[in-house]
């Protein structure tokens, strides 16, 4: 990889310590580290990632993370989104492209980031870019908490929805849908991202609780890249267990 390139990519990851479902999140114990340790050393290994760090409104985070050797920076405590925290960053730490990763997955593909990444540096026009991998478990499409997304023919979101799009009315045919499975990953320009604290949410944003929404309805274009990888997060302390039995599997893989 180039020097030119980089120096442009930085990955962001939001951690915050005050969690109402699972306060202390990311400071979790999964297989002998804390989870915020595994997100950023398995960012650490995508190639086109020159700079990684942890964004947390805890100083007990800011600590955990220098520990291992990680770099973390305090960020205001009153963000509403992650977004909001990674736009905070951008302001002291100026980069091309910043990633979004979210700081309760361990087990974060490092391909992916990558493709995300290259996606956007071959092509100048993409302000945003997300993944989105293809629904294999037919229970998923009605789960409101698997959020989809449709595509238009240039690969750039439509629509993001916990319900089930597209929907499928003559289901007497024979009719072979996708559904896409969005990921909650997120490459930024730096112009973009600074831009969206000053968007005003919009009722799609308020009715779906999403907040990829609110570019959309302010007229920004996401482009959506597609992944094999399958995002799997933490949300309650009795995530830990599944989490460290597929962190298994995974090192396993790598041996």
């Amino acid at each position: 990889m180039a020097n030119s390139t980089s120096t442009k990519v930085l990955a962001v990851i939001p951690a915050r310590h005050a969690s109402s479902r699972f306060p202390g999140k990311p400071l979790a114990p999964i297989a002998g580290k804390p989870m915020i340790q595994h997100v950023v050393e398995r960012v650490r290994r995508a190639g086109q990632v020159s700079r990684v760090v942890v964004a947390t409104e805890d100083a007990r985070i800011k600590t955990a993370v220098e520990a291992f050797g990680g770099e973390a920076i305090i960020t205001r405590s009153d963000h509403r989104t992650g977004t909001d925290r990674v736009a905070e960053v951008a302001t002291h730490l100026p980069a091309e492209i910043y990633v979004n990763v979210q700081g309760d997955e361990p087990l974060i593909d490092p391909g992916t980031v990558d493709a995300l990444v290259s996606a956007m540096l071959e092509d100048d026009s993409i302000q945003l870019a997300t993944p989105c991998t293809a629904i294999a478990e037919p229970g998923d499409i009605m789960d409101p908490n698997v959020v989809k997304v449709v595509r238009d023919f240039d690969g750039n979101a439509l629509y993001f929805s916990r319900a089930p799009v597209p929907w499928v009315r003559d289901t007497a045919e024979t009719v072979a849908a996708r559904h896409w499975k969005h990921l909650g990953l997120y490459g930024f320009r730096r112009d973009a991202l600074l831009e969206f604290p000053t968007l005003p949410p919009g009722e799609l944003e308020r009715l779906e609780q999403l907040e990829q929404l609110r570019w959309l309805e302010n007229g920004f274009r996401i482009r959506v890249i597609e992944t094999d990888y399958d995002a799997v997060s933490v949300d309650v302390p009795a995530d830990v267990e599944r989490v460290e039995k597929l962190l298994a599997i995974v090192d396993r893989g790598r041996v």
